[in-house]
């Protein structure tokens, strides 16, 4: 379980990347809503050791428990579905004393481990029908689960991660080809399906974010918050207006942005930050994407190369995702900003995928 590591080997670049992001968050959700800041900074703190922990544990000793991590995280899932607290439509969580729990942030790590395993399992066999068939059932039952939240936006980035575990684990490019020239005019018939509400897997609240971001001149009741996200990260210039600025003219001042310390938080550091702290934080994310990629390049086996892709892909697609909601480049839909965002399960579960990608890079492969 726990292994003599030398220290040379311990990523500290990973973690300053983190820190450096977490606490710019923590001063952005401090700005948004300052009764949050202190469960943040526990967050960023109770984070820390969780990760330092997770680091020390040999990951291959966690793989040997995949398929109870699998039956786990979809446990969670369809609890949550029978027994979470219902908000705004919603039943994605599960309230502990004061605090809410998302299970479906959790359920990412744990999903990322599991295929890290499968795939490295069935390494040799990864193209034939048989494996492929099954994994896309394994990922369709936690898939299923969270969009009957429902969730649209995780089911998306955990897709687009499991596409990137199944790419990086060898599948062959003819599949690839082939999938692309089906899946391409696909997604453009969705769309008019979705558009034209004959889409029956889609709610009507869904629909109207996709409409409002379509056409926001016709449904302004919708498109408003989208909208002031945009005007708050123009209205920043290069500078930014300063952290917890009193300006009577500010979008976040106004509430012209509801629970701007989640989802939006693109959009108070934009006003606030102005296009160089914008700018800042998007090139810790880079960084802390490529930095998971380099580690991956040097893992021992399959799986450590997997679990590195695997965190790689989940904070670089969430942050694609996130900033494209907050600049109007994708309908409004409800996922964080990877480090910035206030939420305690998805900083958690982001500190134990990154204590998985420290223990990855204190057993680099042997030359």
């Amino acid at each position: 379980m726990f292994k003599q590591y030398k220290l040379k080997n311990y990523k500290f670049i990973l973690v300053m990347l983190v820190v450096c992001l977490n606490i710019i968050g923590v001063l952005l959700v401090g700005s948004a809503s300052p009764g949050d800041q202190k469960k943040q900074i526990f967050g960023m703190v109770s984070g820390l050791a969780i990760m330092l922990v997770v680091s020390l544990i040999d990951y291959s000793f966690i793989l040997r428990f995949s398929w109870l991590i699998y039956l786990f995280a979809v446990a969670l899932l369809g609890l949550v579905i029978v027994a979470g607290e219902s908000s705004k439509g919603a039943q994605r969580w599960f309230r502990i004393g004061g605090f809410q729990f998302q299970p479906s942030e959790l359920v990412k790590i744990l999903m990322i481990l599991f295929f890290a395993y499968y795939f490295m399992k069935h390494e040799e066999k990864i193209n034939s029908m048989k494996i492929l068939f099954s994994s896309f059932v394994l990922i369709g039952v936690p898939l299923v689960l969270i969009l009957k939240q429902p969730n649209l936006s995780t089911t998306i980035v955990l897709a687009l991660v499991f596409a990137a575990l199944l790419f990086v684990a060898g599948l062959s490019y003819k599949i690839v080809v082939g999938v692309l020239a089906v899946g391409v005019p696909s997604f453009f018939i969705l769309v008019t399906l979705i558009i034209q509400d004959k889409f029956p897997l889609i709610h009507s609240y869904q629909l109207g974010r996709i409409l409002g971001w379509l056409y926001p001149e016709k449904y302004p009741d919708i498109a408003y918050q989208q909208q002031n996200s945009i005007m708050a990260i123009g209205s920043g210039l290069l500078w930014g207006k300063g952290l917890g600025n009193d300006d009577p003219t500010s979008v976040k001042n106004g509430k012209f942005i509801l629970e701007p310390q989640n989802d939006f938080i693109f959009a108070v550091a934009g006003e606030e930050l102005g296009f160089v702290g914008s700018a800042v934080i998007i090139l810790l994310l880079l960084f802390i994407t490529i930095e998971c990629i380099f580690i991956a390049r040097k893992a021992k086996d399959t799986a450590g190369k997997l679990i590195c892709c695997g965190m790689a892909a989940l904070v670089g697609f969430q942050s694609i995702v996130n900033i494209s909601v907050a600049t109007g480049l994708m309908p409004n839909t409800g996922v964080t900003l990877p480090f910035v965002s206030y939420g305690l399960t998805s900083l958690w579960s982001l500190y134990i995928g990154i204590g998985l990608i420290l223990n990855v890079g204190l057993q680099p492969r042997k030359y």
